[in-house]
C-alpha cells in the first residue's frame, strides 16, 4: 500500500535525482569554451564552515549563508529574527527571553532547563556560547551569518548534534567611517545606534558600536488585586556596547581584541489560555472575578492574566583575544588562538500559575531567581596546506561555572485552590462527592494558613563543567576533481553538581500527612466517604499536599547532594566531494555527532525514587543525571552554479538517527529529562539564489525543506505508558504516552522561505525594496504532543522599502515585520496545577501558550560618513 509518507519520500528523491541529472547535463554544456567574465557575487560567496575561507559552492556541507545586506533588509538583529530566512530552523522562547531554543531539521533541546546543553550551537566570532539564550540579543554590526545543518564537532569548539549558527561580526578596517541609525515604530518603539571606525597609524584599527532600544509591551495584562503594577508585557529596554581593536604589528601577525556588554531590563513573559478548563471556575471564585480567560475568549486578543511581576534583568559581557600567526616555525601553516572569558546572568520574576489568583510565584530578586554562566574557553588551531592536502589540527578547552537559584513562593490562594481542585480528581474515581471540600490543612491536622506559607522552596545549584578536546579536519585532493575530507575528534566532558534543596516555610502539611497517614483517612471519612473510599483517595490527597516545592522529603537526604559524571567520546566525519567541472559539485558524507550529558536542574520525584518511576509519586529522585546524545548522520548533496555564476541551486538529502535523545518535558509541576532511545530525522533540503543579469539590482534567495522527524516506538518508562497498558509498576497513564512513533514537537514536515530584493535608481537617489516570508506546515508546540497544542500551518512575512543617496550617505527606510499580522503559537504548555489528566479532551484541563509577536512597523533613518 502506498502511503502519503511514501509518496513524499518518492517526491523528495525524484526532485533530488532530477537536480543531479540536470546538473550533469549542465556540466556537459559548461565544458565548452566560454568568454572569460568577471566573477559574480554569488559564485564567489565565501564561508568559513570548515574554519578556512572557501567558496560556499566548494564546501560539502549543507549551509545557508546570509549576507550583511540581506540581514539588514530583513531586520535581523538576533538569532530569533534569523529563522524567517532559514527553512527548517525554528527559534522559540518561553517564560523568559533568557530561555531561547533553536532547532534545525526538527531537532533541538527543549528550553527552560539550563542543565541541558544546546543541540544547535551558537558561535559568535569564533567563541562558542554555552546555551542558545546566551547568544540572544543585539548582535551589532553583522558581516554574515552561516547556518550549518547537521552535527558539527571537528571544526567548531564544542560538539553539537543538530547544527551550528556561526555569526561573524564586522572587523575593524583602516578606513575612517561613522554610521548612525534612528528608529521609530509602533508600540512606542524608539531605537538609536551608532558606530565609529578608524585606523591607528599603519599597525592597527578599531571600531566601536553602541545601541539603545525601547518599546512598550504588546501583551495587555489583567493584574487583578496585584501587587503587579505593569499592565503590559513583552516590552523592550536594552542597551549594548561593543568594541574591537585590530593590531597588525607585522605582515605575519594579527591580534584582534573584542569586548562587549549588553543589559536588558524588561518585563517578560506572560502567557495566554488557549483552552479553558473547569479549573478556571475555581480560580475565578477565589479572586471574586476574572482570574484567567473565559471559555470562548480569543487568545490572539493578546490579553494575559497575572497578578505577579515578570520583571527580567539580563546581563551579558565578555572579552576575547584572537591571534593569527604565520610563523616560520610552522612552515606555511597558521597558528590561531582564541581566548575568551564570558559572563552571563539573568534574574526573572514569574507568576507560575499565569492567573490573577495568588497561588505560586517567584520574585525578581537575585536571592530567589538567578541563573549565571561564567565561562572561560581556549581554542588552538594549526592550519596549513600542501599541494594535495588542506589540513588542520586543534585543541579546545572550556571551564564553565553555572549557578542557579530557583524558588517557589506560596500565595494565599494556594491551599484553598488545591483543596477544591481535589474534588475533580476524587469524584470520578469514587463515583460520589464528599459532602464538602477537603482542605489540605484538615487532612494534615494543621491550622488553615500554616500548611503552606511564604517561601515554599529555595533551591540552589552549582555546576562546573570542563570540556577538553583534540580534533583534526583534513581534505585530501585525491585528484583535480575528487576531494576526501576526514575529521576526527576526541572529547572528554567532566561535570559536577552540588544541589541544595530547602523548604524554608512550606511543607509542614506534607510532613504531617507523611507522619500520620491515618489523619488523612479520618478527614476524608468526616467528609462523608466510607473507610474504603477514603483509603483509596488518600494517596491522591497526599500527592497534592506533597508537590515538589512543598515536599520536605527533598530537605534532609538531598541537602548538598553532589553528583559527578565523566564522558570520553569519539566523533567525526567522512566526506567525499566530486567536482564535475567549475559549476557542478556533488558530495556524500557521514558524521557521528555527540552532545554531552548532564544533570536536571529541577526537583524531581517519582513513585520509587528512580527517574523511571511514575511521575505521580512523592519520593525524591536523587540521581538527576542523564547521558550523552549521539547521532549518525548521512547526507547526499549537490551544489550547482548556473548562468555564469548568477544562479546557485543546491540540494541535500539527509538521514539522521539519534540515540539517547535528551527530551526535556514540563509535566505540570516540574521539568523532567528523559533519554529517548531513538529519534530519526530524514528529508530534503534545497536552496536557490538568483541574481539575474538582465534585471540589474534584483536578487532572490529561497529555500525548501521537508523533514520527517519522529520518535521511535516502544519508549520505556512509566511516563510513556498509554491507556490500557498500566500495571502495578506503572499504575497510571503516563504524561508522555503520545510520543510513541509520533512526529516530534516543533518539527513541521514542510517549511520554505523566500526573500526578494530589488534596488534601482530614481534620479539622483537610490531605492531599495525587500520582502521576505517563511511558510511552515502544521506542527505540535508541546513536548508531550497534546492535541490542544497543535499549531496550524502559517506564513510570516517581513518587508522594507528604503530611499536614499546613491553613495549610501543616508537612507530612509519604512519597514514591517509579520506584516500580515499572522497569529501563531511559539510554545504550548499545560496550565500549571490546572491539568488533572494527560488524557485528551478532559474538561478540567487548561492549556496555555506563549504567542508569537504581532505586526510591528516603523521607519528607520540611516546615515553614513
Amino acid at each position: 500500500m502506498v502511503t502519503a509518507s511514501h509518496r513524499r519520500k518518492a517526491l523528495s528523491l525524484a526532485v533530488f535525482t532530477a537536480l543531479c541529472a540536470t546538473s550533469h547535463a549542465y556540466a556537459q554544456q559548461a565544458a565548452a569554451p566560454a568568454e572569460e567574465e568577471e566573477p559574480t557575487t554569488l559564485a564567489t560567496m565565501t564561508v568559513t564552515a570548515q574554519k578556512r575561507e572557501e567558496a560556499m559552492q566548494d564546501v560539502p556541507i549543507a549551509v545557508t549563508a546570509i549576507s550583511e545586506q540581506l540581514l539588514q533588509d530583513t531586520g535581523v538583529r538576533d538569532i530569533k529574527d534569523l529563522q524567517v530566512l532559514v527553512p527548517g530552523m525554528t527559534v522559540t522562547s518561553t517564560q523568559s527571553e533568557a530561555i531561547t531554543t533553536a532547532r534545525i531539521r526538527g531537532i533541538g533541546t527543549v528550553g527552560d532547563n539550563v542543565g541541558l546543553e544546546s543541540s544547535v550551537g551558537v558561535v559568535i566570532d569564533g567563541v562558542y556560547r554555552p546555551r542558545n539564550s546566551v547568544g540572544f540579543g543585539d548582535l551589532g554590526q553583522l558581516e554574515r551569518i552561516e547556518v550549518l545543518k547537521g552535527p558539527q564537532g571537528t571544526v567548531f569548539g564544542k560538539n553539537t548534534s543538530a547544527g551550528v549558527i556561526n555569526v561573524v561580526t564586522r572587523r575593524p578596517s583602516y578606513t575612517q567611517s561613522a554610521e548612525g541609525e534612528v528608529t521609530v515604530g509602533n508600540h512606542g518603539a524608539l531605537g538609536a545606534s551608532g558606530s565609529y571606525n578608524d585606523a591607528l597609524g599603519e599597525v592597527g584599527a578599531f571600531n566601536l558600536y553602541a545601541a539603545k532600544r525601547k518599546r512598550d509591551g504588546w501583551m495587555d495584562v489583567r493584574t487583578g488585586n496585584g501587587p503587579r503594577k505593569e499592565t503590559d508585557d513583552y516590552d523592550q529596554n536594552f542597551h549594548t556596547v561593543r568594541g574591537k581593536l585590530l593590531l597588525e604589528p607585522s605582515d605575519n601577525l594579527d591580534i584582534l581584541v573584542a569586548g562587549d556588554f549588553t543589559s536588558r531590563e524588561e518585563n517578560c513573559c506572560t502567557a495566554v489560555q488557549t483552552t479553558v478548563g473547569a479549573t478556571a471556575a475555581i480560580l475565578n471564585a477565589l479572586v471574586g472575578g476574572q482570574a484567567v480567560a473565559a471559555p470562548g475568549d480569543d487568545p490572539f486578543d493578546r490579553v494575559a492574566y497575572s497578578n505577579r511581576p515578570t520583571t527580567q534583568d539580563i546581563k551579558d559581557s565578555g572579552v576575547s583575544v584572537e591571534v593569527n600567526w604565520d610563523s616560520p616555525w610552522f612552515g606555511d601553516a597558521t597558528l590561531t588562538s582564541i581566548t575568551a572569558q564570558r559572563k552571563w546572568e539573568a534574574i526573572n520574576g514569574l507568576d507560575y500559575d499565569f492567573s490573577t489568583a495568588d497561588i505560586l510565584y517567584r520574585n525578581a530578586d537575585e536571592d530567589e531567581s538567578f541563573t549565571g554562566f561564567d565561562t572561560f574557553s581556549q581554542e588552538f588551531r594549526l592550519t596549513g596546506a600542501t599541494e594535495r592536502v588542506d589540513w588542520m589540527v586543534g585543541a579546545f578547552y572550556s571551564d564553565e561555572d553555572l549557578d542557579r537559584t530557583e524558588t517557589y513562593r506560596v500565595g494565599a490562594h494556594y491551599e484553598p485552590y488545591l483543596s477544591v481542585a481535589l474534588l475533580s480528581i476524587i469524584n470520578p474515581v469514587l463515583g460520589q462527592s464528599p459532602t464538602a471540600p477537603l482542605f489540605l490543612s484538615q487532612a494534615s491536622g494543621r491550622p488553615f494558613g500554616t500548611v503552606f506559607a511564604g517561601l515554599g522552596a529555595l533551591d540552589t545549584y552549582k555546576q562546573n563543567a570542563k570540556s577538553t578536546a583534540l580534533f583534526t579536519n583534513n581534505t585530501w585532493h585525491a585528484t583535480d576533481a575528487l576531494d576526501i575530507t576526514v575529521g576526527l575528534r576526541y572529547t572528554r566532558e567532566k561535570k559536577s553538581l552540588v544541589s541544595n534543596y530547602s523548604n524554608p516555610n512550606g511543607g509542614a502539611g506534607c510532613g504531617a500527612m507523611l507522619a500520620n497517614p491515618a489523619q488523612v483517612v479520618a478527614a476524608l471519612v468526616a467528609r462523608g466517604l466510607t473507610v474504603a473510599q477514603a483509603s483509596a483517595a488518600a494517596p491522591t490527597v497526599v500527592g497534592y499536599g506533597c508537590l515538589p516545592w512543598a515536599n520536605p522529603l527533598h530537605n534532609a537526604p538531598t541537602r548538598d547532594t553532589v553528583q559527578q559524571r565523566e564522558e570520553k567520546e569519539w566523533s567525526g566525519t567522512l566526506k567525499a566531494a566530486y567536482r564535475w567541472n567549475d559549476n557542478v559539485m556533488t558530495y556524500g558524507s557521514f558524521a557521528r555527532g555527540y552532545k554531552g550529558g548532564g544533570f536536571n536542574l529541577d526537583r524531581v520525584q517519582s513513585s520509587n525514587g528512580l527517574s523511571s518511576g511514575s511521575a505521580n509519586g512523592i519520593q525524591p529522585v536523587l540521581d538527576t543525571s542523564f547521558g550523552g546524545e549521539f547521532v549518525d548522520s548521512y547526507e547526499l548533496g549537490a551544489k550547482t552554479t548556473w548562468l555564469d555564476g548568477n544562479l546557485l541551486l543546491n540540494a541535500t538529502l539527509f538521514h539522521q538517527k539519534y540515540e539517547d535523545f535528551q527530551l526535556n518535558s514540563f509535566l505540570g509541576t516540574s521539568f523532567v529529562v528523559r533519554s529517548i532511545p531513538e529519534v530519526t530525522s530524514q528529508g530534503l533540503d534545497a536552496e536557490l539564489m538568483w541574481q539575474p543579469k538582465s534585471i540589474r539590482g534584483l536578487m532572490l534567495q529561497s529555500g525548501l525543506m521537508y523533514a520527517d522527524t519522529k520518535y521511535g516506538d516502544n519508549i520505556p518508562g512509566c511516563d510513556f505508558v498509554g491507556p490500557g497498558q498500566t500495571s502495578a509498576a506503572c499504575p497510571s497513564v503516563g504524561a508522555l504516552y503520545k510520543l510513541q512513533g509520533a512526529q516530534m514537537s516543533f518539527a513541521p514536515k514542510w517549511s520554505g522561505s523566500a526573500a526578494i530584493t530589488y534596488e534601482w535608481d530614481i534620479g539622483n537617489l537610490m531605492a531599495r525594496f525587500n520582502i521576505g516570508a517563511k511558510y511552515v506546515s502544521k506542527y505540535n508546540t508541546g513536548s508531550d504532543l497534546d492535541p490542544e497544542k497543535m499549531q496550524d500551518a502559517y506564513t510570516v512575512a517581513n518587508a522594507r522599502f528604503g530611499i536614499g543617496a546613491q553613495d549610501q550617505r543616508w537612507m530612509l527606510e519604512f519597514w514591517g515585520t509579520n506584516i500580515t499580522d499572522e497569529d501563531y503559537v511559539q510554545v504550548g504548555f499545560d496550565g500549571p496545577l490546572q491539568n488533572v489528566s494527560p488524557a485528551p479532551n478532559n474538561p478540567f484541563n487548561t492549556f496555555n501558550a506563549f504567542l508569537g509577536a504581532p505586526r510591528m512597523y516603523g521607519v528607520t533613518l540611516r546615515v553614513r560618513y
